[in-house]
């Protein structure tokens, strides 16, 4: 008889600064932020997904394998807020949700079509641990991007292909789970996970 094995899993606001990881054999990432140093995280935790070192947001944690390959699988949306450099225009709005060519390992990838509006009501967002350049530089803009694939920077890369390089990047969702009212830094356990 198989043992029933209780898992456990967590929602976590991940600061800019941090690797979405817990531990690193790499020489040069020994002084990084890890996701451990936040929250006492069960040994076996990993995270699902990642979000780069400079992006922000929602990552869960969770202690089961198959739960993380279900949420990685192009099946679960996940969304993001990009503040983009300039006014984002309806054209590059519509060449992003019907998916742009990017650069991936060294060759040309066609993202598959998403979701993709201008936020017209500026999100109210922890500060940043690095301060990001203000509007008197140049204006930005806000734009929610939501993708069921993820590729590697694949927002960042999106946003430069249409003229529009992303500055801040903030993952607000995962299926049906939000962000919210969560804090940088913050963790949330979740008795179980709905996507």
């Amino acid at each position: 008889m198989e043992e029933s094995i209780d898992h456990h899993h967590f929602m976590i606001y991940k600061p800019d600064g941090y690797l979405s990881q817990f531990i690193t054999n790499d020489v040069k990432s020994s002084r990084k932020k890890l996701l451990g140093s936040l929250y006492d995280f069960p040994k076996n935790a990993m995270s699902v997904g990642r979000l780069d070192e400079k992006s922000e947001g929602l990552l869960i944690i969770t202690t089961d394998g198959k739960l993380s390959n279900t949420i990685n699988s192009n099946k679960v949306e996940k969304e993001y807020y990009a503040q983009v450099d300039g006014m984002i225009t309806p054209e590059a709005i519509k060449t992003l949700s019907q998916g742009v060519e990017i650069g991936l390992n060294g060759k040309k990838y066609q993202t598959t079509p998403c979701k993709a509006f201008k936020v017209e009501n500026i999100p109210q967002f922890p500060e940043r641990g690095k301060k990001l350049r203000d509007d008197r530089h140049g204006p930005t803009s806000w734009l929610s991007i939501t993708l069921t694939e993820g590729k590697f920077r694949q927002v960042r890369k999106m946003t430069a292909a249409v003229g529009f390089p992303t500055l801040r990047l903030i993952r607000v969702r995962i299926g049906k789970l939000k962000l919210d009212t969560m804090t940088a830094g913050e963790v949330r356990i979740l008795k179980e996970v709905h996507y």
